[in-house]
């Protein structure tokens, strides 16, 4: 696929910077957007970032986006928020969630739109659904199909507690391309607590390196597959109870 992707707003500290609470729409939008043109440039799309960092206003910062998403072609555009309005900074413990926008409810981009909603509320996060709103200046203006997602909400301290933006970047990826993406090499070093070796390391005896080898085959995981489901909101439930109850559970489509 060819897609264009971008964080909404300017940077934090300018002009036109989105919304605030116990997070910033800016810098998050900016840290999911990284991890989902990473994942997708590393299963082999092409990706163009449209973000803006130097608008003037907001219609400043809307027209070089847009103008930046029409200078490709594309399958795709796809624009990264936050949204706000909950007003929970004590948390209520409810989630107030995730939610999709695009220009027309028979648009190509309603598919795509959905398949995020249903990944992003698979982390946990309400499923506010896709939404038609034809008044939004990227939706009107775009060239390809496009969609805004509203990742979940920078004031509700429940949304707050849940979100990652890694996580985030992922669900977006599987909800777009239906496939799990790769991690890139930073997030690989991070998560199985090995990185390239070092000049000294590269010395390291034998004997060391068949520790290594040992510790490797250690961190083996065998996972156990609790159940098949023909339809898919029964597998939603069930891997909610697992989550509920500690378990680190995944839904895996099989044909």
């Amino acid at each position: 696929m060819k897609i264009n992707i971008h964080a909404g707003h300017n940077p934090d500290g300018k002009i036109a910077c989105g919304a605030a609470g116990l997070i910033k729409e800016s810098t998050e939008a900016r840290l999911v957007k990284d991890e989902v043109i990473a994942r997708l440039r590393q299963m082999g799309h092409t990706v163009y970032d449209c973000t803006c960092d130097n608008g003037t206003d907001q219609a400043d910062v809307l027209q070089k986006i847009v103008s930046a998403c029409n200078a490709h072609t594309v399958d795709l555009d796809v624009s990264i928020h936050f949204n706000a309005g909950a007003k929970d900074l004590s948390g209520d413990g409810r989630i107030t969630g995730t939610e999709v926008l695009v220009y027309r409810q028979s648009g190509k981009a309603n598919s795509y739109a959905k398949q995020v909603c249903d990944a992003i509320a698979e982390l946990g996060f309400k499923n506010r659904g896709v939404k038609i709103n034809a008044g939004l200046y990227f939706l009107r203006k775009t060239k390809a199909p496009a969609m805004l997602i509203e990742c979940c909400f920078v004031d509700d301290r429940d949304d707050v507690r849940l979100y990652n933006a890694k996580k985030m970047a992922e669900a977006i990826v599987y909800g777009i391309t239906g496939q799990r993406a790769l991690k890139p090499d930073s997030d690989a070093a991070g998560a199985g607590g090995m990185s390239a070796p070092s000049e000294s390391d590269k010395g390291a005896s034998n004997d060391s390196k068949d520790q290594a080898a040992t510790n490797q085959k250690a961190s083996v995981v065998y996972r156990v597959q609790v159940g098949a489901y023909a339809v898919r909101d029964n597998a939603v439930a069930m891997q909610k109870k697992l989550k509920a109850a500690g378990f680190d559970a995944v839904i895996v489509k099989s044909a």
